[in-house]
């Protein structure tokens, strides 16, 4: 089938479509310089001092960032979307699971950040609040136009969102650090509520989960191995740190999770609403372009478009009821489900494949390789044990139990005579 989509969603990327660390790294800088990340940030910060918050700031994305920057090196090495390794990984039928757990993901959060920006109009505008619901629809389709435009659109808004959003990422610690006094007055500030370690590095790594995911959607552009990694460490790591820090500076010096009214109590919101909204469109310009890869994957459709237009409508109607206001609870769901993914494809890539996989045209692919899915589904109940009873890091836990149950559960399988891996065929 001929392919109308210069952004290849069912197919390798080529050589010569290649680019270098600069242009991948302004498109996931764009991606995880995302405002909603500093809410995460107040909202673990609210319940920590500010010692123990930055050492679980740092973990947190020191986990986030090491699982994407391997991710992203698969990607680059294979020039192949997460969905489509997802199909290595789990059939052809299990790839579906991907497709509607990473696709659904992203129109969700494409949804909350779209919500976010009616919200922030509202307040800083001192509108009424039936006016939120004209905001989620006017924003959440403008973003959507340039998502259509696909990686190069991503680029181009970056390379405006990544200075605004370094600026007001500097400006709000500054102006915590003048609220309390000095960085020794902040650092006696006593939290106001409690959240449990796990929880609150499941919300820290819960961030990104589902976008670290997908990395490969755009890291399977760079050039070398060597870009990916360092352009993904760069920006999940110290990006993704960057945004938790400061939200959570802004939360222990105003005592306000809400990032919103931390704004207007520093009387910066009408700064803060330029700068987070054209940061809020490189992100969900990402989103869109997740989801709509993850609906080529599915229907075997070339053109990724329909599936970017239908997801923002679909997102639209979401934004408009409200969904913002259930953003931890997704966050938390998202550390649970998503890694174990990742963990699998890591696992499958490493272990079953020995780093050598096979083209696309190549292989006969299976419906469903029970192996995978076996160590897919451990991996989660583990990140789901940990998350319930408090125990460990649960998203890390679900990536390293699901990939290393990939072998363990593929040579029990082959051990029981049961042939559950694709057929390779040579041309």
């Amino acid at each position: 089938m001929e392919n109308h989509d210069r952004d290849f969603p069912l197919d390798h990327v080529p050589e010569n479509a290649r680019v270098g660390l600069l242009s991948l790294s302004a498109v996931l800088l764009g991606f995880t310089f995302f405002s909603p990340t500093m809410i995460a940030g107040g909202k673990v910060a609210a319940n920590y001092g500010l010692n123990d918050f930055i050492k679980i700031m740092i973990l947190g994305n020191l986990i986030l960032g090491l699982y994407v920057a391997i991710m992203s090196v698969i990607g680059t090495k294979t020039g192949l979307t997460s969905v489509l390794l997802a199909r290595y990984a789990l059939g052809t039928a299990g790839a579906k699971w991907a497709d509607i757990l990473l696709g659904g993901t992203q129109l969700g959060w494409y949804a909350v950040s779209a919500a976010y920006v009616a919200e922030l109009f509202v307040k800083a505008l001192n509108m009424n609040e039936s006016s939120y619901i004209f905001w989620a629809i006017f924003w959440s389709i403008v973003m959507g136009i340039t998502a259509v435009y696909g990686f190069k659109g991503m680029e181009i808004v970056s390379y405006i969102a990544i200075p605004l959003i370094l600026i007001l990422a500097v400006w709000t610690p500054i102006l915590g650090i003048q609220k309390a006094g000095s960085w020794a007055a902040l650092s006696q500030i006593k939290p106001a509520s409690n959240m449990n370690i796990t929880t609150a590095l499941t919300v820290i790594v819960g961030t990104f989960a589902s976008g670290g995911t997908q990395v490969t959607n755009w890291s399977r552009f760079a050039k070398g191995a060597g870009v990916s990694f360092f352009a993904a460490m760069l920006a999940f790591f110290i990006g993704n740190g960057l945004m938790i820090f400061a939200g959570g500076i802004g939360a222990i010096a105003f005592q306000q999770p809400d990032l919103v009214e931390v704004f207007l109590q520093m009387g910066i919101i009408f700064w803060a609403l330029v700068i987070l909204t054209i940061n809020i469109w490189t992100t969900n310009d990402a989103a869109a372009y997740a989801f709509g890869v993850a609906g080529s994957e599915m229907f075997n459709n070339p053109n990724k478009k329909p599936f970017v237009i239908g997801g923002v409508l679909i997102a639209t109607v979401l934004a408009a009821t409200r969904i913002y206001n259930y953003f931890i609870p997704w966050l938390v769901l998202l550390g649970i489900f998503i890694p174990p993914l990742g963990g699998t494809i890591i696992g499958d890539y490493f272990f079953v494949w020995k780093t050598k996989l096979p083209k696309l045209d190549t292989v006969n692919f299976k419906g469903l390789r029970i192996a995978n899915l076996i160590a897919y589904l451990l991996g989660t109940f583990s990140a789901w044990v940990g998350n319930t009873y408090n125990i460990g890091i649960p998203p890390l836990q679900g990536i390293i139990v699901a990939a290393i149950m990939v072998p363990v559960v593929n040579k029990i399988f082959e051990l029981l005579g049961i042939d559950d891996k694709h057929k390779v065929v040579v041309k």
